[in-house]
C-alpha cells in the first residue's frame, strides 16, 4: 500500500482544510479520505451546506491524490475542471465523510472522482476533477510551484 500522508496534511497550521474544519483520514496516491462536521461557516442562506463547500472538498481530495501520484515523477498538479453534483441537502451538525479515487492517471492529465456521504452513507454530493500534471520548470500564475507536498527549492 502507498504511504499515508494524512498526518502531515492535518498538521498544517493554516489553509483551506483548517478553515473548513476538514480532517484528512487517509492520503495515498490511490485513495484520499476525509471527514468533517458541518458548522454554520459551511451554510448558505437557506441553512444548508453551500455547494462551494462540496466542490472544494471534492477538488481538494482529488488534488491531494493526484499530487501524491505525480510527485515521485517530479511533477505537480493543478485542477483544470471540477464537475460536482449536489444530491442531498444537509444542515449544520451533520457529519460527512468523503472518498476520492482515480479514474485515470496519465503522463499529462489525471481524472479523479469523489463522493461525499452522510452518517447513513447516503450520497450528498459527487464529483469528477480533471487535473493537469505540471513539469518542474513550468510556472503557475508566474511563479514556481510551492506547497506542503512540493516544497520550494531554495
Amino acid at each position: 500500500m502507498s504511504q499515508d500522508f494524512s498526518a502531515r496534511l492535518n498538521e498544517l497550521p493554516e489553509g483551506w482544510l483548517q478553515a473548513m474544519g476538514i480532517t484528512i483520514t487517509l492520503a495515498t496516491s490511490d485513495e484520499v479520505r476525509a471527514e468533517m462536521t458541518v458548522g454554520t461557516e459551511h451554510l448558505q442562506g437557506y441553512g444548508i451546506v453551500h455547494g462551494g463547500v462540496h466542490c472544494g472538498l471534492i477538488e481538494t481530495l482529488a488534488s491531494i491524490g493526484a499530487a501524491l501520484f505525480a510527485l515521485p515523477r517530479g511533477q505537480s498538479v493543478v485542477g483544470l475542471e471540477n464537475n460536482t453534483s449536489f444530491i442531498r441537502a444537509v444542515r449544520s451538525g451533520a457529519k460527512l465523510h468523503a472518498v476520492s479515487t482515480p479514474i485515470t492517471r496519465g503522463r499529462r492529465t489525471q481524472v479523479w472522482e469523489a463522493r461525499v456521504l452522510d452518517e447513513q452513507d447516503q450520497i450528498v454530493a459527487t464529483g469528477r476533477v480533471r487535473l493537469l500534471c505540471i513539469e518542474p520548470d513550468q510556472a503557475i500564475a508566474g511563479e514556481q510551484v510551492r506547497g506542503v507536498l512540493h516544497p520550494a527549492k531554495d
